[in-house]
């Protein structure tokens, strides 16, 4: 069986706005990086406690896994901006104001797409912390500080329906 292939259009001005979004999610994992508990909530939201009854159970928990799951979350980050810079090109250089409507197509494998659908999750859940929400009730639709999640959340959508679709 020929393994799946999904591709993923986006414009450049699109690919711009993520390459910068997964950028400063790469920031924030290397400023967490040594910390046993991380400081910052967002980041502490990427690694939730294990046992919610069981603090000491839990501490054990990410004591073993944690420092993995975040080198994990920048390999797939560092991925995401190599098809973002390889595939789309992103040379500054060469933005002019009409070229950012134009598109570019990413093709991803299987193990790409999942580091995509990985990337994008934790970023969007990075941004959830940022905004505040935990549940579908913090989200307000008219307020304009919510278009980058829901953005990122309408890419994801994509990416899962295209997993999906490809099984």
């Amino acid at each position: 069986m020929t393994p799946r292939i999904v591709i993923l259009e986006l414009t450049k001005i699109e690919a711009m706005h993520l390459a910068g979004l997964v950028t400063q999610f790469t920031e924030l994992l290397e400023e967490s990086a040594g910390e046993s508990r991380p400081s910052d909530p967002a980041v502490e939201r990427l690694v939730p406690d294990a046992y919610g009854d069981d603090s000491e159970a839990s501490e054990e928990f990410r004591s073993l896994t944690q420092r993995e799951l975040l080198e994990r979350r920048s390999m797939d980050a560092a991925t995401v901006l190599a098809d973002l810079h390889d595939v789309v090109g992103l040379d500054a250089d060469d933005i002019v104001p009409e070229a950012l409507e134009s598109t570019g197509s990413i093709r991803l494998d299987a193990e790409g797409l999942q580091a995509w659908l990985r990337t994008l999750a934790a970023v969007r859940l990075v941004l959830a912390s940022r905004l505040g929400i935990s549940d579908e009730h913090d989200h307000v639709d008219d307020d304009p500080r919510f278009g980058i999640y829901d953005w990122l959340g309408y890419r994801l959508e994509g990416l899962v329906t295209a997993a999906d679709d490809s099984l």
